[in-house]
């Protein structure tokens, strides 16, 4: 097993609440055997106390575990979730792959991933800037606006006008309160907002229980894995599945089974990263109703044989990439 951090340049900037970056800094791990190799990648969030040191050497703890044979079931109890289990996990799942000289939605028993229509994503800014952004990509079916709290308003008007046919929804980033929550769910239902993300702090929502939701309301940061699942009941309607944060694609499956039963809708996120990162989720993307997955479209290059984009359009992953 090695594993090294990678950083990849973001074409311009991405700004969300908590601040803005101009590189991806990734974590990739590479898990041998039998002149074999499975990639997983994954990107270490400082939300969660994460950095990529600390996910390196987690990832680099785990070598003699490896060695000894430990699979991916057990991964599951001698990690916990986020990002440096992810990278294991999935690369785990690319060597079964490749050892099993088929593709892994197969092995899992699932069916094979189809193109999936992406979201795209518009970084916080001034209403201006951001009308800017999204008069460049108005002839995308799905946007994703990042939103920071004071001044939602205006810049979810700004943005519905300069792309009146988009569908959209909007990411807060927790940054909503319990004072402006009510006029920012007004301001975008009357943009005709399809779903809102996590707009306000994880563990301080409870609000969103107490008042009437005109627009879909989607758990991020206040959803993980399982175990988080069941206390969302009754302030969210749909949860959002990203790899880094249930530590692997094996949990993300289980997951977006449980919640389905659950009745919430499903969306699949990712982090901004490369298409190794990527390419798990397209397994998770196919029983989505949002799909979030525009990642690699926000960097300045990808890694060799990334997946294709066609406009909005993400296409399963080659096994020359993962899987």
């Amino acid at each position: 097993m090695s594993a090294r951090i990678e950083r990849w340049p973001i074409a311009g900037t991405f700004t969300i609440s908590r601040g803005a970056k101009t590189e991806a800094m990734v974590v990739v791990a590479e898990v041998s055997q039998g002149g074999l190799t499975g990639r997983g990648e994954c990107v270490p969030y400082p939300r969660y106390g994460e950095t990529p040191k600390a996910t390196l050497r987690a990832i680099q703890a785990m070598q003699e575990p490896l060695a000894g044979g430990i699979d991916r079931g057990a991964l599951q109890a001698r990690m916990p979730a986020g990002a440096a289990r992810n990278a294991l996990d999935c690369a785990l799942l690319d060597l079964e792959a490749k050892r099993a000289g088929d593709r892994i939605w197969n092995l899992l028993g699932r069916p094979a991933p189809e193109a999936r229509t992406t979201a795209y994503t518009i970084s916080l800014g001034t209403p201006e800037a951001m009308a800017e952004a999204t008069a460049r990509a108005a002839h995308r079916p799905l946007l994703k606006i990042k939103l920071g709290g004071d001044g939602d308003g205006a810049r979810i008007a700004a943005v519905r006008k300069a792309a009146p046919a988009s569908e959209l929804i909007v990411d807060a980033n927790e940054a909503w309160t319990e004072g402006n929550l009510a006029a920012n769910l007004v301001a975008c239902a009357d943009a005709g907002v399809t779903l809102i993300e996590q707009p306000l702090p994880a563990g301080k929502d409870e609000a969103l229980s107490r008042i009437q939701r005109p627009v879909p309301v989607c758990a991020d940061e206040s959803v993980h894995d399982r175990a988080s699942l069941e206390g969302l009941r009754g302030r969210y309607d749909a949860v959002n599945i990203k790899l880094d944060k249930t530590g692997g694609l094996t949990e993300a499956l289980a997951m977006a089974d449980a919640a389905r039963a659950l009745g919430f809708e499903i969306m699949v996120g990712c982090m901004v990263a490369t298409s190794l990162a990527t390419a798990p989720a397209m397994l998770i993307a196919q029983a989505a109703r949002f799909v979030d997955l525009d990642g690699p479209l926000l960097l300045a290059r990808d890694r060799d044989n990334g997946l294709r984009y066609e406009g909005s359009l993400v296409y399963p992953p080659d096994a020359a990439l993962w899987g």
